[in-house]
C-alpha cells in the first residue's frame, strides 16, 4: 500500500489532516456502474499545500468532495485530524464541515446579493461566533487579502481575482484545518494567478491550514509542496 504524502512530513507529531485508506466510490448511470474512485490511499499532513491533477472526468472532483465531506463513500476508510468520518452520521458530517472545512472554487460561489464582507461574515455566523468578534475577524481577512476598503461592495463590482480574494477570505476565516479549492485559478490571468498562489500560500502558514487543491494549473503546481496524478480513479 503506497502512502501519498509530502517528502516533509514528520515522522511523529499530529495525525494526518487527511488519511484515505483504499477509498472507493461508483455512481450509477443508468443500468450503468460508472467507477469514480478506485482504491485511493492519501495522507496529507498538517500545513501541507498538495494538487491533484488529472484529465476531464478522472475522478478530481470525486475526491475533493469525499475529503470535503461533500460526497460519501463506498469503501474504505477516512481519518480527519485523527476523527474517523465514516462513523459520524449527516448531522456531525455536516458540523464537522463547518467548522473545520474551507472551500474555494473556480468559480468562486460568493452570494451577489450579500456584500463581500457578509459573504465573509457567512461562515461565522453559521458557527453562532458573536457579532462583534465575527466583525473584527471579517474586517482582519478583508485587509489581509487587500480588499480591506471593499467590505460594503457587492461581488458584481469586483473583478475576477479581487471575487476570488474574497472567496479565500471566506475559507479561511474560521480558521479550518483544511481547505479544498477546486481550479482556483482558471479564470485568472498570469500575473493575478500568480498573486492568488502566493495569498493562499502566505495565509495557510499563518493559519496552520492543509490544503488540498484540484489544478491544471502549472503555475499553482509549481508551487505545491507534492502534485499528485488521478487518472481513472487511481491516484499516484
Amino acid at each position: 500500500m503506497n502512502d501519498h504524502a509530502p517528502r516533509a512530513a514528520a515522522a511523529a507529531g499530529p495525525p494526518p489532516v487527511i488519511l484515505l485508506r483504499g477509498i472507493t466510490k461508483h455512481y450509477r448511470l443508468g443500468n450503468s456502474d460508472i467507477p469514480a474512485l478506485r482504491g485511493v490511499d492519501l495522507c496529507v499532513p498538517q500545513g501541507a499545500f498538495v494538487a491533484v491533477r488529472g484529465p476531464s472526468g478522472s475522478g478530481k472532483s470525486t475526491l475533493l468532495n469525499v475529503c470535503g465531506l461533500i460526497d460519501s463513500f463506498d469503501a474504505g476508510s477516512y481519518s480527519m485530524s485523527g476523527t474517523d468520518v465514516a462513523g459520524l452520521d449527516e448531522r456531525a458530517r455536516t458540523l464537522l464541515r463547518r467548522e473545520r472545512i474551507g472551500f474555494i472554487f473556480q468559480s468562486y460561489n460568493l452570494v451577489p446579493v450579500m456584500s463581500v464582507a457578509d459573504n465573509v461574515d457567512y461562515p461565522l455566523r453559521l458557527l453562532g461566533v458573536a457579532p462583534g468578534a465575527r466583525r473584527l475577524r471579517v474586517e482582519r481577512m478583508l485587509e489581509r487579502v487587500g480588499l480591506s476598503g471593499s467590505g460594503a461592495r457587492r461581488p458584481d463590482m469586483l473583478s475576477g481575482g479581487q471575487r476570488q480574494r474574497v472567496a479565500i477570505a471566506r475559507a479561511l476565516v474560521k480558521t479550518p484545518a483544511l481547505v479544498i479549492a477546486d481550479e482556483p485559478t482558471a479564470n485568472l490571468d498570469s500575473a493575478t494567478a500568480t498573486q492568488i498562489i502566493a495569498l493562499m500560500r502566505e495565509l495557510g502558514r499563518e493559519h496552520g491550514a492543509t490544503f488540498l487543491i484540484a489544478t491544471h494549473d502549472e503555475r499553482m503546481t509549481t508551487q505545491c509542496d507534492q502534485v499528485l496524478t488521478l487518472t481513472d480513479g487511481v491516484l499516484q
